[in-house]
């Protein structure tokens, strides 16, 4: 019988979930960007490892109750994690544990987790080490397990753990599967990471995309999307000074979009202001956020 579940990916914002999941999967379908809060919605992913089935729940970052966007979000990672047979909490190697403490009060079913050291690159053997005591004196996870998808290490390791704790269970999924996201929510992302590519801190937090409109061919998809802002000011941002920074973000996306859909894409990007749009449910809802 073969071992099949569902994982969790948790953390605080920035502490590399959607670079490791495209890494154990191997095809870019969630966000990855430098800047934090880049994810916001739940991204369902399937990898076959060894005929075992790991259904991985990504998650946008922890982070406190303050905007409706906030709220959706924590409750997008709350719910990943009632969902989850086990959880990945995932850290960046350089933090303080206050990120760990916080994600163990909120497991109230206490289901259980592998503490799971990112960007291990970027310090030494002996930060790693103590850094992995640190969290052994706590008790509380499964395994501690560093790793770095920049150099590829600790990818086997992790797999094998994931693997070791998941229940024996048929496959949920057709394995030829690698996602169960709508395919308007991936082109959707991959538009959102132009955004942070081109912009960087610039990229106002106040920015969503909206796919309008998908027409398939054998060969081709032409896609119209609308990149939403709240002020005339965010617009200018993005549209640039004669229109250079629109194009340069639609070359980018229109690359992303061909590399995973292996297909010619035409794109259209419009840029439009919604007034107070991070505060308005039923412009939530068109964009695909659902907030009680």
């Amino acid at each position: 019988m073969p071992r099949s579940g569902f994982v969790g990916i948790l953390g605080k914002p920035n502490a590399g979930k959607s670079t490791l999941l495209n890494w154990l999967l191997g095809e870019k379908i969630a966000l990855v960007s430098p800047k934090a809060n880049a994810s916001r919605k739940r991204v369902n992913a399937i990898v076959m490892y060894k005929d075992n089935q790991i259904i991985f729940l990504d998650t946008p970052g922890l982070h406190e109750k303050e905007k409706l966007l906030n709220k959706f979000m924590l409750k997008e990672a709350l719910k990943a994690l009632s969902d989850s047979d086990i959880v990945l909490f995932l850290a960046d190697v350089r933090d303080d544990l206050s990120g760990y403490e916080w994600f163990l009060e909120l497991n109230k079913k206490d289901i259980s987790h592998i503490v799971v050291l990112t960007k291990i690159d970027l310090v030494n053997e002996e930060e790693i080490k103590n850094k992995i005591q640190e969290y052994k004196n706590l008790n509380k996870a499964l395994e501690i397990v560093p790793i770095s998808a920049v150099e590829g290490k600790g990818k086997e390791e992790l797999l094998n753990l994931i693997v070791k704790y998941l229940p024996e269970h048929p496959y949920y999924y057709d394995p030829e599967i690698i996602s169960t996201e709508n395919i308007r929510d991936i082109y959707k992302e991959l538009i959102r990471e132009a955004l942070f590519e081109k912009l960087g801190d610039e990229l106002p937090y106040e920015t969503d995309v909206l796919i309008d409109k998908i027409k398939e061919y054998d060969n081709l998809d032409k896609i119209y999307a609308t990149i939403i802002v709240e002020r005339n000011s965010q617009k200018g941002i993005i549209i640039g000074k004669k229109g250079r920074k629109i194009k340069e973000i639609g070359i980018y996306a229109r690359k992303l979009l061909e590399d995973f859909s292996a297909k010619k894409i035409y794109l259209e990007l419009y840029v439009k202001v919604v007034s107070s749009w991070t505060k308005n449910k039923k412009m939530f809802e068109e964009l695909g956020y659902e907030v009680e």
